[in-house]
């Protein structure tokens, strides 16, 4: 390509393959060569390819190289280049996946100037975000050079391209770098950037800086150049407007030209046209004024050339993977940021010492507050109480108020369920204050779409008033468990418990709850990365010094360290946002995976529709109190419970998946098919809760709750 190109032999390796005959004769004659060096990095290689997390599919380690490098006269034996990538890249990613980085290979980049021009380079080598370098410098290294220039004395005399040619391919022997020993002249800058994505411009000359634009603005290739001093860097998009002016038209109708030839001093005018004094450093234009008096040239600063690097390096990624970057000018003024040093914004990991604290408010004293109250205690989704409670001496109503209803709460069927809990919750209280109550369920009332009513009469039920004091210490566990098997009574008389209306579906085991849990997590999963699902969930957390009367507490979740650090990451819905585009996010779940699989048993209370078709929010409401009758027995029983409902628990039909979350349904449908299967529910059946049980140390806070309609604390 370039007549004045060097031997390869002076800076690209030899790459032989054993399983050629060719190549295997080379490799004869070179391992007898006096002196050469042999480096076998084989079997340490293939040590790293075994322990890779998800390595690319079709790898065969067994594909080798013996890579001659001439001017070390030395041979190493590394794998094939697919395995080589693999292991060298692996570290990217998630920075970059490995599509991502598939397609940056593509990409082929020329390097102008090889000063800062070699660290761009290197770092470009060093990402792997290129599949080919072209590098351009007719200078050779100087000992003056080595303050910004990551060579070393025996580079010294030796041409900048090829240094840096040599040290990429001691990086990496399979990335293709051509390099043009005569550096870039106008005359040849076009032939320069034939068949370039882009050009990296870093060479000194004012006229060649110019040629390269024009150029490039004929061959519509976007360039990029930093000029290091505040990090300053400018990308000029000829690819999108090949209508603009080289150096954003800072150099007005000057011509490359009259930039020919010019001496230091007549350069001066031009060059601060380009970089702008105002906005130069205090010590570069004070040294300005020092070159050819005190200092030789203008200074620059290795780290603040590798700073350079960096910068170029990312805006090859934004181009490479079609992400926006405009033509324009910015500076990453490290002396700028250093100056604007704060003290860190502290994670709050002891929720314990800074959480709001709440007391328990006392019971009343009377009776119809005491009733409400322990209506006020019962279960709900996010702990919304999704209810509006009144009460007198003739009749108790609950209310159902949709206000803070979720995508989750498919058709309020949800809430429904907590009214129905806190249903069960009244009547106990009833009892156990000498009143029987008949309960009447409404539905679709001008006032309300659900209302439980109970109106109260004299009367005992000894059995009803004595899970009075259960209903008002039941909370939630999410302690981890400690997988011991149930006493063979626990479930049936969990059974006996939800009654008729209900039916009690339970696995045990450590297999099937295994394959239950990664369901769970699964479903998890997609609550993280459905983006309104994402915003509800953390919407119900309450964080140390909010108002924890309504929603989660965090302590109630028991986390471990690690855990509450999981959970504050995964607030930032843009890391959510990548999770989704990368099909990742497993180890969302792992909080859901790890308690099911540390549980005893795993419950579904459901139930079938009166006379059979689609169950109303009555129907949801009668299993509601079922599932507190069997939470409240579990308790008693010892045992920890906590509700693992999947996402898709209230969603009876495809279209209600896809208002769950239309970027999952089809997910969600298979997760749903699946878990239905692992708890032997029938397709006739709807599922009111699903809850674990464990055996397990007690929770150390209990969730709060919002005063009870006119009790002391109420308003």
């Amino acid at each position: 390509m370039n007549e004045q190109a060097p031997q390869t032999a002076d800076y690209r390796p030899r790459l032989l393959d054993p399983r050629d005959p060719t190549d295997r004769a080379t490799l004869r004659q070179l391992a007898d060569t006096p002196g050469i060096q042999t480096v076998d990095l084989r079997a340490g290689l293939r040590a790293e390819l075994d322990q890779l997390t998800g390595p690319p599919p079709g790898l065969d380690p067994g594909e080798e190289r013996w890579v001659h490098y001439p001017w070390r006269n030395a041979l190493v034996a590394v794998l094939g280049p697919d395995a080589f990538a693999a292991i060298r890249s692996d570290r990217n990613r998630n920075k970059l996946t490995r599509d991502e980085q598939r397609r940056l290979r593509e990409l082929r980049v020329g390097v102008v100037g090889q000063s800062v021009g070699h660290s761009v380079a290197y770092t470009l080598a060093l990402e792997g975000t290129c599949g080919l370098l072209r590098l351009a410098d007719f200078d050779t290294i100087e000992l003056s050079n080595l303050n910004r220039v990551p060579g070393g004395l025996f580079d010294v005399g030796v041409n900048k391209a090829v240094v840096t040619a040599r040290r990429i391919a001691e990086l990496d022997p399979y990335l293709p770098v051509e390099i043009w020993q005569t550096g870039v002249l106008t005359e040849t800058a076009d032939q320069f950037l034939d068949g370039l994505s882009l050009v990296v411009e870093e060479c000194d000359s004012l006229d060649i800086k110019f040629a390269v634009r024009e150029a490039a603005r004929r061959r519509r290739i976007p360039l990029l150049m930093d000029t290091n001093d505040r990090g300053l860097f400018d990308v000029e998009r000829y690819d999108l407007e090949p209508g603009r002016e080289p150096f954003h038209g800072l150099l007005g109708a000057t011509t490359g030209a009259q930039l020919a030839g010019l001496d230091t001093r007549s350069k001066a005018p031009h060059v601060l046209r380009i970089l702008d004094p105002a906005q130069l450093s205090a010590r570069m234009a004070a040294s300005l004024a020092e070159v050819g008096e005190t200092i030789t040239t203008w200074p620059q600063l290795g780290g603040e050339v590798q700073l350079g690097a960096a910068i170029v390096s990312a805006a090859v990624r934004r181009i490479g993977l079609g992400v926006k970057l405009s033509s324009g000018r910015t500076r990453i003024d490290l002396e700028a940021a250093l100056d604007s040093l704060a003290e860190p914004g502290y994670l709050d990991d002891d929720a314990d010492d800074h959480a709001t604290e709440l007391d328990d408010e006392p019971p009343p004293t009377d009776t119809i507050g005491a009733i409400l109250a322990c209506a006020q205690r019962a279960p709900s989704g996010g702990n919304v109480q999704p209810w509006i409670l009144r009460g007198d001496d003739e009749l108790i109503e609950i209310a159902l108020d949709p206000t803070d209803t979720t995508a989750m709460d498919v058709d309020l069927r949800g809430s429904a369920v907590a009214v129905g809990a806190a249903l069960y919750n009244a009547t106990a209280a009833a009892a156990a204050h000498g009143l029987l109550s008949d309960t009447q369920l409404l539905v679709d009332e001008p006032s309300a779409p659900l209302i439980a009513r109970l109106r109260l009469r004299p009367g005992t039920d000894a059995e009803l008033a004595a899970d009075y004091p259960l209903a008002c210490a039941r909370h939630t566990n999410r302690r981890l468990g400690n997988a011991a098997d149930l006493p063979d009574s626990v479930l049936p008389a969990l059974a006996q418990a939800a009654g008729e209306q209900a039916i009690v579906h339970a696995i045990t085991g450590r297999e099937r709850l295994a394959e239950a849990a990664d369901l769970l997590g699964a479903s998890d999963r997609v609550r993280y990365l459905t983006p309104q699902l994402h915003q509800q969930l953390y919407a119900e957390l309450r964080w140390p010094g909010e108002d924890i009367r309504t929603g989660i507490d965090v302590r109630t979740l028991d986390p471990a360290p690690d855990e509450l650090a999981k959970l504050q990451v995964g607030s930032r819905s843009d890391v959510m946002d990548r999770l989704r585009e990368w099909s990742a996010g497993t180890a969302l779940g792992e909080f859901t995976v790890d308690r099911v699989r540390s549980s005893s048993a795993l419950v579904a209370v459901g139930f079938r529709k009166r006379g059979g078709g689609a169950p109303d929010l009555a129907d949801y409401a009668r299993a509601g109190a079922a599932v507190e009758k069997v939470w409240l027995r579990a308790q008693l029983l010892g045992l920890a419970v906590q509700p693992v409902s999947p996402v898709f628990l209230y969603a009876n039909r495809p279209e209600d998946l896809r208002r769950v979350s239309p970027e999952f349904t089809d997910t969600l449908a298979s997760i749903q098919r699946r878990f239905l299967d692992i708890m032997e529910i029938s397709g006739d059946e709807n599922v009111a809760l699903v809850l674990r049980l464990s055996y397990a140390a007690a929770a150390s806070v209990r969730s709060r709750r919002l005063p009870v309609p006119g009790s002391r604390n109420d308003g």
